[in-house]
């Protein structure tokens, strides 16, 4: 293994006392538990709190999406496991403000069980909450059983679209409804062809041949729908958007957002390459793309690799996506 770390099982909490020295006067840890990220910027009384948590080694998501427009509170664990339910359930009373707080993360067996004891435990001091879960890999479980699927950089989208509508001073009720819509057209595909390593593990998560591309790979290594020869950036583009259009059509005078997401270790030149096919294919069917994101928004460690998402909007959607937003590793301002 060779990484530029000290000791494996400082990993997390190092990262977590990094990003309080670069970015203190916008985030903070809650009664210094490096586990628990909050937003140290204003929030208006009465608003919905958005918070979410998952594993470490996914940077930006889940820590640095905690700012204004997006969410509240992070909790992690460590490098690709679930935080602990009393982690999750101090990181919610500390994002209740006044008007309930929606719990948003991805499809994931230990997120989902500790965030449902977390929303327990908070409901005996009177917290309101409501669970969404992300679910847009299309690659992870076919279509009937779309509840099975894996949340993995759609929750760009989520994220987005739950802390502007919470902005708006939207009810809970009404965060969740607009979220729950966002998340039925917002679809993800990637491909992996090179796997990550966990510092505490010390080896690769899977192996894949040099001159092999593996198709639907999750962001945890978990395993991919075929394994096929390496691939243009042209073929590539084509493979994962026909994927996605045949789950959510899209008509002359749609629009979308596009989503073209970095595992890790793929240079920002390749994904552009990547993008620019899938701009063609968009332009041919007649379809607008409103603020594209090219970059690393959701990654696996070092994994070499890229996934595309594609966000279909109307105007409530695309309202709420171009409203502003900025975090300690994110902002749209540039893209409006």
């Amino acid at each position: 293994m060779k990484k530029i770390i000290n000791k494996p099982e400082n990993f997390v909490d190092e990262t977590m006392e990094g990003i309080i020295l670069a970015y203190g006067d916008k985030v903070k840890l809650l009664n210094d538990d490096k586990r628990i990220l909050l937003t140290n910027q204003p929030v208006n009384k009465g608003k919905v709190g958005i918070v979410t948590a998952g594993g470490s080694g996914h940077l930006p998501t889940f820590l640095g999406y905690v700012g204004q427009g997006l969410i509240d509170g992070c909790a992690v664990g460590n490098v690709f496991a679930s935080p602990s339910a009393q982690k999750m359930a101090d990181m919610i009373k500390a994002c209740d403000y006044g008007s309930g707080v929606l719990c948003l993360y991805g499809n994931y067996g230990g997120d989902k069980m500790n965030f449902e004891m977390a929303c327990e435990t908070v409901d005996f001091d009177d917290v309101k909450t409501a669970q969404v879960r992300v679910y847009d890999d299309v690659a992870s479980s076919p279509v009937e059983n779309s509840d099975k699927r894996r949340g993995v950089a759609g929750l760009l989208y989520a994220f987005k679209i739950a802390g502007a509508a919470a902005e708006k001073m939207m009810s809970l009720e009404e965060v969740v409804a607009v979220t729950e819509k966002a998340l039925s057209n917002i679809k993800t595909m990637g491909v992996a062809t090179s796997p990550c390593i966990v510092p505490e593990v010390g080896k690769p998560t899977f192996s894949i041949d040099e001159d092999k591309i593996e198709i639907g790979m999750g962001i945890h290594g978990e395993p991919g729908i075929e394994i096929r020869e390496m691939m243009t950036a042209d073929e590539i583009a084509e493979l994962t958007f026909n994927k996605i259009t045949e789950e959510m059509p899209l008509n002359e005078g749609d629009e979308v957002s596009v989503l073209i997401n970095g595992l890790g270790a793929t240079p920002l030149e390749e994904l552009l390459i990547v993008y620019r096919k899938v701009h063609m294919l968009l332009q041919d069917k007649g379809v607008k793309v409103v603020m594209p994101h090219i970059g690393e928004y959701a990654t696996s460690m070092e994994m070499s690799g890229l996934s595309l998402t594609l966000f279909k909007l109307d105007e409530e959607l695309k309202e709420l996506l171009v409203s502003p937003a900025a975090s300690t590793f994110y902002t749209n301002l540039n893209k409006r």
